[in-house]
């Protein structure tokens, strides 16, 4: 990691993301900081890292996943979408996400893919060799609310981990990032 990115200060809301999709963090789940020592082993292996979700699920469920989009908020520099990622192996949902992007830091051949809605945000960043440096901010134990437990197919008040992140493109805060996995 570059010092000039390490010693930034967090600069990922929890609170201000979920608020792009529901009004107020309880309607999603009650979030938790946790240190990533008090994480499942599973999951600090699913969250505590500085590399990309799409990469590390893929490698943990041994399947390539594919994006489903289903919200999106937009304006003029801004994109945001809450997701799921599901194994191609058997549609099993093993990530819920919300992500927001400033797309004047992406090349427009990027933002076009991204913006299509079909491919994986880590996936697109990496066939596209975008220099990115995924920054962890924080670890997030999460008892499920009735949304978020639809998404990831378990049941409500049961306790899933997350993450909060920082994609930085080109040394610029481009993507910011929650990432809630089920083991």
């Amino acid at each position: 990691m570059t010092s000039e990115i390490a010693n930034l200060p967090p600069s990922v809301d929890l609170h201000a993301l979920i608020a792009l999709f529901y009004d107020r963090s309880e309607e999603l789940g009650e979030f938790t900081q946790q240190p990533a020592e008090a994480l499942p082993p599973a999951y600090q292996q699913l969250l505590a890292h500085h590399a990309h979700m799409t990469v590390t699920v893929e490698r943990f469920h041994n399947s390539l996943v594919d994006v489903h989009v289903h919200r999106t908020d937009t304006d003029e520099n801004r994109y945001a979408r809450e997701i799921t990622l599901a194994r191609q192996s058997d549609g099993e949902v093993v990530q819920y996400g919300i992500v927001r992007l400033n797309h004047e830091y992406l090349e427009p051949q990027v933002w076009k893919e991204i913006a299509s809605e079909e491919i994986p945000l880590g996936r697109v960043l990496i066939q596209h060799n975008v220099l990115r440096e995924v920054v962890l901010e924080k670890l997030w134990q999460v008892k499920c609310a009735p949304p978020l437990a639809r998404f990831l197919n378990v049941s409500p008040g049961d306790i899933v981990y997350g993450r909060t992140a920082m994609i930085f493109c080109n040394k610029e805060p481009a993507i910011e990032l929650l990432e809630i996995v089920v083991a």
